[in-house]
């Protein structure tokens, strides 16, 4: 591998990586809340799981598009199941943190983040 191809592999995927490191230590943290209401909480925290997801599904998208020959259709679908597999795995490392659970509801909220940015996303490739 050339110094110019690890260099683009590096710029596409780090983003990427530090943004699944950054959902693996706020996962690894109690339970905090934002305001005394737990709806408003919820609705905060769970927009949160959105808009994490669907800039995880980005940027994956973006690393498989840039550095390998997948055509535009695969590489969304290789990102897609990704993202969602990775969803799976924080529930299931959060079922290991005091105060925290491990929610299939959580994982579909997080595939809703991802199917947004998944449907934008296609329409402009």
């Amino acid at each position: 591998m050339s110094k110019k191809q690890f260099k683009k592999i590096v710029y596409y995927w780090l983003p990427q990586i530090l943004l699944m490191v950054l959902i693996f230590f706020l996962s690894s943290h109690h339970r905090v809340s934002i305001t005394e209401e737990s709806t408003i909480d919820f609705v905060i925290f769970k927009s949160l799981h959105m808009i994490e997801y669907g800039a995880l599904f980005f940027l994956t998208t973006r690393a498989i598009l840039h550095t390998s020959t997948q055509s535009k259709k695969h590489a969304l679908l290789y990102a897609f199941i990704f993202c969602v597999l990775f969803a799976f795995s924080d529930e299931i490392h959060q079922t290991f943190v005091p105060t925290r659970e491990g929610k299939l509801r959580d994982v579909l909220i997080d595939t809703v983040g991802i199917s947004v940015v998944y449907w934008k996303y296609a329409k402009f490739l």
